[in-house]
């Protein structure tokens, strides 16, 4: 069989444009990796630019904000195979799409990850939709916007959710999507509400609290947003979970956990983790059992 024994080194045929086609390509390589758009690059920046949660000091959520969304871990799954843990509500750019493109293409799709490290694909921004509020304290029932920037200093995304159509749906349950876009509009308003439905009017205008289950409702199509632990996505970051805006309730018309969220904010004592990382009070009989044997020492 016949092989093939000229390579671009011998004067043969074409090689003037072999050696020129060889140099512009390590041209244009160059310059994408001098600006930094290679895709290894901009894969970096959202998985391993690290960012800083804001903090709170009266224990609520305020515009201004930096947050992660996270759906907290919920043992009683219905499924057999599902993702456990607390999710966090991450950017998924499309690998494709990546490839072709030097920015973030929008729209950009969205998935529930296995992180509690705030990074560039994952940390939110509480906006407000009228007004500059920045400060403020956000309430229940008001409209807010969340943003996220993905580690780019220059673009600005928005989550955001329509109506379900036959050409726009979720890509596993075929249900109404969420995705990130740079249009600004009411597809963009969402609004807090407490999981309990017999308080719901009550807390109508109180503060939201940070690092408390609450419902984050979209306010076009009045769905609220899930993550499908269940419903697997294949990323170029790994297996991540679905998240779409669909409202789930069981028998007693209560919202299951898969509607539940919380806006994390940063932990003051250690910049670089999260309220999460906090351990957990003990609850009141194991404090009075201590102090029964002796044990507490405050």
């Amino acid at each position: 069989m016949a092989q093939n024994l000229y390579g671009p080194g011998v004067r043969i045929g074409n090689w003037n444009e072999d050696v020129y086609l060889e140099e512009e390509l390590m041209k244009d390589f160059l310059e994408k990796r001098d600006k930094g758009k290679l895709l290894i690059q901009r894969r970096r920046r959202l998985k391993q630019n690290l960012m800083q949660l804001s903090m709170t000091e009266d224990g609520y959520i305020h515009y201004g904000d930096k947050v992660m969304l996270v759906n907290p871990d919920d043992p009683d799954t219905e499924a057999d195979v599902f993702l456990g843990g607390d999710l966090s509500l991450c950017m998924t750019p499309d690998e494709i799409q990546s490839h072709l493109r030097d920015e973030l293409e929008v729209p950009c799709g969205l998935s529930a990850v296995q992180a509690k490290t705030p990074i560039g694909r994952n940390t939110f921004i509480i906006l407000s939709v009228h007004r500059d509020a920045t400060g403020q304290v956000l309430r229940y029932g008001q409209d807010f916007c969340l943003g996220i920037t993905g580690g780019f200093d220059n673009k600005m995304l928005y989550l955001s959710s329509d109506h379900r159509t036959l050409l726009k749906s979720s890509k596993r349950s075929w249900l109404q999507e969420v995705y990130l876009t740079d249009e600004v509009s009411h597809m963009n308003c969402w609004q807090a509400a407490i999981p309990d439905p017999q308080l719901r009017l009550e807390y109508e205008g109180f503060p939201v609290p940070a690092n408390a289950k609450i419902l984050i409702n979209h306010c076009h199509t009045n769905r609220g947003l899930a993550a499908h632990r269940h419903l697997f996505l294949s990323t170029y970051f790994g297996k991540e979970a679905e998240v779409v805006a669909h409202t789930y309730l069981d028998s007693h018309r209560v919202e299951k956990p898969r509607n539940h969220w919380m806006l994390v904010t940063g932990n003051p004592r250690d910049a670089s983790s999260t309220m999460l990382d906090l351990p957990k009070p003990p609850a009141e009989d194991t404090r009075a059992m201590e102090q029964a044997m002796g044990l507490d020492t405050q």
